[in-house]
């Protein structure tokens, strides 16, 4: 196919050799694949954040560093310089997040470059090498649910050791790869420690995965496994090779009123923009 104005310099740069086809296009991003020597590969091609809400940018974006005072102070005053440093920021959090994942052990597509604005990354594959379906486009057994929500689960607190919370993880955000899922799509990451959004945006995800596998598992539906997550991370008590059980009994005492409807207001914006969204990756997809 013809190469693409954003690809062009890494193909005369040698990081890419063909230009195989286009994968899906989405508000935030083209996905191609790509051949680099003898391997097929993805190229995310990152769009403007035009289309992203400030009140998103700013609910994720808690909790990040900018490093260089003079970005921090242009990002605050939404100057034409300070937009463009704070695309760069967003898009550089993706990328960072991808490559802290990937070091912690974490399923997610192994990176292999980020150059103007286009990641280079593991192309996942089903088990007949063909392009890997969103967990959305698969139909499971109950055993497959159960062992794909254990593992998700599992990746869930690996995250969260490595200090990130996915943020909008789903069904449409998941890989079905030839040994299993793998998660994607980062923008949205937040830091765990330093974002006051984190609490309810982990219980979001494990519960979204709770509802999705619990169509084919019902027995799952009783689980509550992000409250028992984000107590064991709280108490310093979490690590990678936990002991999960599924059940968790709140501690009335410590119940304040005031940030239960911080978060069920929060929550109830959030799923109507991720239903907007899902809608929209659904057709582009």
């Amino acid at each position: 196919m013809k190469i693409p104005k954003r690809l062009q310099p890494l193909v005369e740069d040698g990081l890419i050799d063909e230009v195989v086809s286009q994968l899906m296009s989405g508000k935030e991003a083209q996905v191609f694949v790509v051949r680099c020597g003898d391997e097929l590969r993805c190229a995310k091609v990152f769009k403007e954040a035009k289309s992203r809400s400030f009140k998103q940018a700013v609910t994720y974006q808690e909790g990040r560093k900018v490093r260089n005072s003079r970005r921090a102070r242009a990002m605050s005053k939404k100057t034409r310089y300070g937009q463009r440093e704070q695309e760069s920021a967003w898009l550089n959090a993706e990328v960072e997040a991808l490559y802290r994942l990937a070091a912690a052990g974490v399923r997610v597509p192994t990176p292999h470059g980020f150059v103007d604005g286009v990641l280079l990354m593991e192309r996942i594959a089903d088990a007949d090498g063909d392009v890997a379906p969103r967990l959305d486009d698969v139909e499971l057994t109950p055993e497959q649910a159960l062992d794909y929500h254990q593992r998700l689960i599992g990746e869930v607190v690996r995250m969260l050791c490595a200090g990130l919370v996915h943020g909008d993880l789903s069904e449409f955000n998941i890989l079905v790869g030839a040994e299993g899922p793998v998660i994607i799509d980062l923008p949205q990451a937040v830091d765990a420690a330093g974002n006051n959004n984190a609490p309810w945006m982990l219980v979001r995800d494990v519960d979204n995965l709770r509802h999705y596998f619990g169509r084919f598992a019902p027995e799952l539906l009783a689980t509550d496994y992000a409250k028992e997550i984000w107590a064991a991370y709280e108490a310093g008590e979490l690590h990678p090779e936990s002991v999960l059980t599924g059940r968790f009994t709140p501690d009335a005492s410590r119940v304040d009123v005031s940030d239960v409807m911080r978060v069920i207001d929060a929550a109830r914006e959030e799923a109507a923009e991720r239903d907007a969204r899902q809608q929209e990756d659904a057709d582009d997809w």
